[in-house]
């Protein structure tokens, strides 16, 4: 029973119906939980039906509560999670284990009846349900391993763009503070202007009156539209790398079981 429960649980092999019946069922809930999310924050529509919201994040809640529990008591038929105890304490520290938990632990922290402001912070982690995908998603988890092959790659790319950023702030300090000692107040709160001219957003709450530091301002825009795209350039050779690598799956005719050709 439990290595069937397992099966059901995991992603859909090819042929289990029963699986994919419950991948379908769940991403349907993880989809239908976020856009409830969203919909609460609107005042005029949460208005019309309160109790519709309260009975669904309940019905949700003891869903996703009976998968984590079955997930947790049938991990231990997977060689990984091997041992009664140990195995499932070290499913429960896994990533995916952790975001399930995060996804049901704010309603029950809620239903104390604490009256505590961090209480309510917890329940944004509802929002966390959307990460749950990932566990069903084929695509997301080859993102997941794309990025895991070029993570020292974009650690590199992160230390560029934070070393850009200080030589820009300490640049655009010295050349605006005795212009704008308001606004320029001090390298950390210039950062905020070099995010906004490497990121290209430009709010226009901060920007440069001198002509040095509209030279500044001029270079760092140029250079930020560069350095913002190396990840994507990184991410996007290692995603075809990784497209490539996998075997070629060719689709059956069903009527002789000869191959027609490459399926997408």
């Amino acid at each position: 029973m439990q290595q069937r429960a397992r099966e059901i649980l995991e992603v859909a092999h090819p042929g289990d119906r029963a699986s994919r019946l419950f991948d379908v069922v769940i991403i349907s809930l993880i989809l239908l939980n976020i856009l409830c999310v969203m919909l609460e924050t609107v005042e005029g529509i949460y208005r019309t039906a309160p109790r519709f919201f309260s009975a669904f994040e309940t019905i949700s809640v003891l869903i996703f509560t009976a998968e984590y529990f079955l997930r947790v008591w049938s991990c231990v038929t997977s060689p990984a999670f091997s041992g009664s105890l140990r195995g499932r304490l070290r499913f429960i520290m896994t990533p995916l284990a952790l975001v399930d938990l995060c996804a049901v632990l704010p309603f029950y922290i809620s239903g104390l009846g604490i009256d505590l402001r961090v209480v309510r912070i917890f329940r944004v982690l509802r929002v966390f349900r959307i990460a749950k995908l990932g566990r069903y998603s084929a695509s997301m988890q080859l993102l997941t391993k794309v990025v895991g092959t070029r993570r020292y790659e974009l650690l590199v790319t992160l230390g560029v763009m934070f070393f850009l950023l200080l030589v820009a702030s300490c640049l655009m300090y010295h050349a605006e503070t005795e212009s704008q000692p308001d606004v320029f107040t001090s390298i950390p709160a210039t950062m905020w202007w070099g995010v906004e001219t490497l990121t290209t957003v430009g709010y226009g709450d901060a920007v440069p009156v001198t002509l040095s530091g509209k030279v500044i301002a001029s270079i760092m825009a140029i250079l930020g539209i560069g350095v913002f795209a190396l990840p994507a350039g990184i991410l996007g050779s290692a995603f075809l790398e990784e497209v490539q690598r996998r075997p070629n799956r060719r689709r059956k005719c069903p009527h002789c079981g000869g191959d027609v050709g490459r399926a997408q």
